[in-house]
């Protein structure tokens, strides 16, 4: 075929506006209601799909934030961009800033993205998180992997058959069947942590149990990097390589010196990612995720050319609680900016007696403002863990460097999500420069809705 200059042009004209139609076509996000079959046995669960039918939504750095996000589901909902920084508006928690998302409602969603990496959405309304209302938010780097040959996202929750209003209800009315066994906390000798409180019947990757597990084809010699997020409402996890080493280069989406690991532990609501160097061979791979302090396990297999998936059970020895070791180990991998500290905020972590009522500074909260920043300032927070249990501390719309545990100061990673077992204290640090009253919660679901949800807002 042969084009006159006219023809050229008018092609060149033509094409801005090709561009441009595609590059405005809002994705869709789906709430929607949905079997999952465990263990046999048929449960509803909720989920979130995405415009390819697959959960989630994936995205290239760069691209700005938008999403049109109906709500299929017969009941009210709304849903957290956990990991990214909207404005407040668009933070996704109700009662606190902006309305629920009503049956049926629809509602688009615009603002400038300002981090790349493994993060997640998920019902910020009642108990619908542990129904499974959550899915991956991936934010590439690039378009196309510059590392890795390959990479694979696994989504972990905990699972039960039980209404967790029912279970709510028994906790908070100081229930004993429900109470997990209490365990002695290595920060303090002679004092008694609680390890777990509520009884699950599975652990999930990706929806599966280790009955019928999820197969990733992997490639003899290539490097996969797994994006994990545990999803779980209220259960940390411990994550086991087997015979496969890997390195950590990412936590909550952010960048850390890479480390070699082969077991490490993933705290709720915390991300995780690990490149791994296949074995040049065939062969199949486990990669388990054990409940902290149950027997409950769940996970994946690797499986290169012909190799064989054997059967591993659900259940193994209970794990020991996680601790903040590893934590200690983890570094920024280049020179943050920082402004001069102004501020400083201590927040006790308290109650979990018999009703399991839990809060901050004595007393539980839900709305209440807990403290004040200002803007372009540098805050510290202090966490101190005064209960028997551990607290997966969650500060919206900002990320934090980890810069002290029990008195020891040092440049530890940036995160959104930091785990307080009982009996210590960990310091933070974060840079006030996204104005708004922002939601602060221990991210165990039930904590959460036990009183330890509070906000921090901008002067």
């Amino acid at each position: 075929m042969k084009f006159s200059r006219r023809d050229m042009l008018k092609l060149s004209a033509a094409l801005p506006f090709v561009w441009q139609a595609r590059a405005e076509q809002i994705p869709i996000l789906d709430i929607v209601s949905r079997v999952l079959e465990v263990k046999g046995k048929a449960a509803k669960v909720f989920g979130i799909i995405g415009p390819d039918g697959k959960p989630g939504l994936s995205l290239v750095y760069g691209q700005p934030f938008r999403a049109l996000l109906r709500n299929q589901l017969s009941e009210e909902t709304a849903i957290h961009w956990h990991g990214l920084s909207p404005p407040v508006a668009q933070d996704g928690v109700p009662m606190l800033v902006g309305e629920p998302l009503k049956a049926g409602e629809s509602r688009n969603y615009d603002f400038i993205n300002k981090k790349v990496g493994t993060h997640w959405m998920h019902s910020h309304m009642g108990l619908q998180e542990q129904q499974l209302l959550a899915a991956p938010l991936i934010v590439h780097e690039t378009a196309k992997p510059v590392f890795d040959d390959q990479e694979h996202v696994v989504m972990l929750h905990d699972f039960t058959f039980r209404d967790p209003a029912e279970i709510l209800a028994e906790l908070n009315g100081g229930d004993a069947p429900q109470m997990a066994r209490m365990e002695v906390n290595p920060a303090q000798p002679g004092t008694m942590a609680m390890s777990n409180d509520i009884k699950f019947d599975a652990l999930l990757a990706n929806d599966r149990t280790l009955d019928d597990p999820e197969v990733v084809k992997v490639e003899e010699g290539g490097v996969l990097r797994l994006r994990l997020i545990n999803a779980a409402s209220a259960t940390n996890l411990w994550v086991e390589l087997g015979e496969l080493k890997g390195q950590l280069i990412a936590v909550d989406g952010t960048a850390v010196k890479p480390i070699s690991v082969s077991r490490f532990p993933l705290a709720i609501a915390q991300r995780a990612d690990v490149r791994i160097t296949i074995p040049n061979e065939s062969g199949a791979w486990p990669i388990l995720f054990h409940s902290e302090s149950s027997h409950l396990q769940g996970g994946i297999y690797l499986k290169a050319g012909g190799g064989s998936v054997d059967q591993i059970f659900d259940l193994c020895q209970a794990s020991a609680p996680i601790g903040l070791e590893f934590e200690a180990m983890l570094r920024v991998p280049y020179a943050l900016h920082k402004s001069p500290l102004e501020q400083h905020e201590t927040v006790a972590l308290t109650g979990g007696d018999e009703h399991h009522q839990f809060g901050f500074n004595g007393r539980p909260m839900m709305h209440d403002v807990l403290f004040k920043v200002k803007q372009g300032t540098r805050v510290e927070v202090a966490f101190r863990n005064e209960t028997v249990m551990a607290h997966p501390m969650h500060i919206h719309g900002h990320y934090f460097q980890v810069t002290e545990i029990n008195g020891v100061a040092f440049e530890g990673a940036q995160r959104d999500t930091i785990l307080i077992p009982a009996g210590h204290t960990v310091k933070v640090q974060f840079e006030a420069d996204n104005p708004g009253l922002w939601a602060f919660h221990c991210h165990h679901l039930y904590h959460m809705n036990s009183g330890m949800m509070a906000a921090m807002a901008y002067v």
